[in-house]
């Protein structure tokens, strides 16, 4: 994810947005995780691509936008995967990635700001590009059933959000085949 500049707003919260890039929508069963180069702390952990809304952007408009810089690809998007948490500036659900003053890692420093997160399931659009580490990432690579939660070393905030994916994920398919 891109570094980034606080939201405005009293709660002062750090919109991220990201995509669970699968190979299906409907029927997920690849899940692709992207391996962090920067910050130091971050360095070699594995986490989904997206990064910063930027002022005048919408969500989605910054999701796709995240997605062609990090990995060169364009999207269909799917479904967000709504998080237990409510952001205080907008009301959305939101996942918490970062609470104010936390430190994320060893040689972090603490931020006043509370990070949060939407994100959504999404799938190469038709005649996209396959995805390669552009940006922020040096290694990608697209996980089989049975190994999105152990198959990398996620950042610790997305090991909640692997987990939702998965359920979801699961409940997708018993839809389509039940």
């Amino acid at each position: 994810m891109t570094a980034a500049a606080p939201e405005s707003g009293a709660a002062r919260e750090l919109l991220i947005v990201a995509g669970a890039l699968t190979d299906s929508l409907d029927t997920p069963r690849l899940l692709l995780a992207a391996r962090r180069t920067e910050p130091v702390w971050a360095r070699g952990l594995w986490e989904f691509a997206g990064g910063k809304v930027e002022e005048g952007e919408t969500v989605v408009g910054g999701l796709r936008r995240e997605l062609r810089e990090e990995l060169g690809v364009d999207v269909t998007l799917g479904d967000e995967l709504l998080g237990p948490d409510v952001s205080a500036v907008t009301g959305d659900r939101v996942w918490e990635i970062r609470a104010p003053g936390a430190v994320p890692g060893p040689g972090a420093r603490p931020s006043p700001l509370r990070f949060v997160m939407r994100l959504f399931w999404c799938e190469l659009a038709p005649g996209s590009d396959q995805p390669e580490p552009l940006e922020d990432h040096d290694l990608v690579r697209w996980l089989e059933p049975g190994s999105w939660r152990d198959g990398v070393a996620w950042l610790p905030a997305d090991e909640p959000i692997v987990a939702a994916l998965l359920e979801d994920a699961w409940a997708r398919h018993k839809r389509s085949y039940c």
